[in-house]
């Protein structure tokens, strides 16, 4: 084979020169907004979504992006679109500089990862040992110990601690089930374990978790907030790598709060620990501590949840926040944050859907900056989790730094018009809110003038209204349910202390509903029924007949289908046969207008006590529809109603 010697230099020559600017899209012509708005009217207006103005018998420029255009919780408009002319012109800043928007620290996690903090609540001191030992041994960095109701004793802490390295794996404890002096005790408890441990003060790692403002959110009860302070001054002057108080959004989360209150509230209870940590003493004597000492002690937790952008602007938003809150204090000040995979989104039917809304919390809470995050175990809502979810839990994490490489990027959602507008939009509102409770005193006074618990409830009312209406679905709760799914048992754990704001996860209506099914059936060898009155051929009935299946189900309610059927005497006759007392016509509107009437009759002469239609087409008789937008819980517990004494 002949070779010849390549020259490269004259190729290099001939080469076009490479560009300073790469513009990928330099070759296609520029797209206007209006351009693109304009599209998107006309295929809105296709699908007949369009309302016409009136006296012009057109839709107004622009109806179709409004259209598609939704709010959320805070009243923030979500567009459809999102371009440079969206992005707020407020300066990001850098990581680990001041607002800190875009992380905390100048490496973020990079390059290994943020801390993975697993939660051990466990009565058994020997069980909780071996759980936290598992845990260090297999890729979680921090251990969030529960202490009181539901998890470990306070004398139990040197055994469950036994195996710790505590200059190598922060602790950070939870005595919020535990009465209010226990925090205090545990915290001295572990920093006398510490020394005997022989581990000195500058290299005891942890957080020794007092938070009397969030007891207060959880019970309606607590210890004065200056409580913290000879314990926070304590550590302070002793233990440079130790926080003494968390600031727990939870409660006002879990209550049913939108982004905005969480972080409102946040900031209210952060400033109220700031105020009595830099205050001198009652008594005069003492000084209080300075701002960058006092914003050291403090670590917050916020809520990750399966909606990724919220979570991720909910994370920068609050470090924005926070460094203005200590700017006006003085000198804008980092924020230490423990991310938590949402306890509300956590279901207890088809708990294996828990996995996927866990992934994304965690994938969220990663990419939104969090210093340290928690994936709640996937049957957490069910009792006590076994060592299979736990680790389950941390290999999610594990994913996502060693295999999805999620911490080589600091801030990859930085520069996104979207994310950046959401982040800006949601500190606007949080702020707004901030102010509100200030106005009401502050955190503590909010909570006992009722303030706090009024706000929460409207926006929990919408979240209802959107739960009920599976605007906000559930999988596998209130979606695509499966009534003979056999329910996944777990060792049940004690009640939680209740008496403050109430507890709020958007499964528990439909999965009240499915607890009654199951007691039905215990009870009567059957559940809950009901006849899907199919008219026509398969073709103009399946779709519908779908829809009401699936909403019927999320209710434990089981369905008996007529198949295709050509008169009002067919579906009669196998309504007779079913048994069901309740009928749901399913067809198209053209098949109602046809034959819709009559069937109705057919079925109240067979012994309906309700017929119900799926659709909005106007047929008589019925007793109410099923379309998108109704109340399912209100459909559900009517079926209920008609058959309670059936049998």
């Amino acid at each position: 084979m002949n070779t010849a010697k390549v020259d490269s230099g004259a190729l290099a020559a001939d080469a076009p020169a490479e560009p300073e600017d790469l513009v990928l899209a330099g070759e296609f012509p520029a797209a206007p907004r209006d351009a693109w708005v304009r599209l998107v009217d006309q295929v809105v207006g296709k699908a007949g979504l369009l309302a016409a103005v009136p006296g012009s018998g057109a839709a107004s420029p622009g109806a179709g992006v409004e259209r598609l255009t939704r709010r959320s919780p805070d009243g923030i408009r979500v567009l459809p679109l999102y371009t440079a002319e969206d992005a707020p012109a407020a300066d990001i800043g850098v990581p680990g500089a001041a607002p800190f928007v875009r992380g905390s620290g100048r490496n973020g996690a990079a390059p290994d990862g943020w801390d993975v903090r697993q939660r051990v609540a466990e009565p058994d001191a020997r069980l909780a040992r071996e759980a936290v030992q598992a845990d260090l041994e297999n890729g979680v960095r921090s251990i969030w110990l529960a202490l009181g109701e539901g998890g470990s004793a306070v004398a139990d802490l040197p055994a469950v601690l036994a195996d710790v390295r505590l200059d190598l794996a922060p602790v950070v404890l939870d005595a919020a089930a535990a009465p209010a002096d226990a925090e205090t005790d545990a915290a001295h408890v572990f920093l006398a374990f510490a020394a005997e441990q022989g581990v000195g003060p500058a290299e005891l790692l942890g957080t020794l978790g007092l938070d009397p403002v969030g007891r207060r959110a959880r019970t309606g009860d607590g210890p004065d907030v200056a409580t913290v302070v000879p314990l926070a001054r304590h550590v302070a002057a002793e233990f440079p790598q130790v926080r003494a108080i968390v600031v727990d959004a939870l409660p006002v989360h879990g209550a049913g709060a939108s982004d905005a209150q969480e972080l409102g509230w946040s900031l209210a209870a952060g400033l109220e620990y700031l105020r009595v940590l830099t205050a001198a003493g009652a008594d005069g004597v003492g000084a209080g501590l300075d701002l960058p000492t006092a914003a050291r002690l403090l670590e917050f937790r916020y809520a990750a949840t399966a909606e990724q952008f919220p979570t991720i602007a909910k994370l920068r938003a609050a470090r924005r926040l926070w460094a203005r809150v200590t700017e006006v204090c003085g000198s804008p000040q980092p924020q230490r944050q423990h991310a938590v995979g949402s306890p509300t989104m956590l279901t207890r039917r088809d708990p294996y859907g828990n996995l996927l809304r866990g992934t994304v919390a965690g994938f969220a809470a990663g990419v939104g900056g969090a210093d340290a995050v928690t994936v709640v175990p996937f049957d957490a809502a069910l009792g006590a989790p076994e060592p299979f979810s736990r680790r389950i839990a941390r290999n999610t994490q594990a994913l996502l730094v060693e295999e999805a490489h999620l911490a080589r990027v600091i801030d990859p959602a930085g520069g996104s018009w979207y994310v950046e507008s959401l982040t800006a939009e949601l500190a606007r509102a949080a702020w707004a809110f901030f102010q509100d409770l200030e106005a009401e005193g502050g955190a503590l006074a909010a909570l006992d003038s009722g303030f706090v618990a009024e706000q929460v409830a409207v926006v929990r009312g919408r979240r209802l209204a959107d739960v009920a209406t599976r605007r906000a679905p559930v999988t596998g709760v209130s979606e695509f349910a499966d009534p003979a799914e056999k329910p996944v048992r777990r060792r049940p754990l004690p009640e939680q202390p209740g008496g403050g704001l109430p507890w709020f996860r958007p499964a528990q209506p439909y999965e009240a509903y499915r607890d009654r099914s199951d007691a039905r059936l215990a009870a009567t060898g059957s559940r809950p029924r009901a006849f899907l009155a199919t008219l026509g051929p398969l073709a103009a009935y399946t779709t519908r007949a779908g829809f009401a299946r699936n909403l019927l189900q999320a209710g434990g309610i089981e369905v008996v289908e007529a198949g295709s059927t050509e008169t009002a005497d067919e579906v009669a006759a196998a309504f007779i046969a079913s048994g069901i007392p309740v009928a749901v016509l399913c067809s198209t509107d053209a098949v109602y207008g046809e034959r819709g009437a009559e069937t109705v009759v057919a079925l109240r002469e067979a012994g309906a006590r309700q017929v119900l239609l799926a659709g909005r087409t106007g047929v008589p008789g019925v007793d109410g529809t099923l379309h998108a937008g109704v109340d399912a819980l209100d459909v559900i517990e009517s079926v209920y109603a008609a058959q309670e004494d059936v049998r």
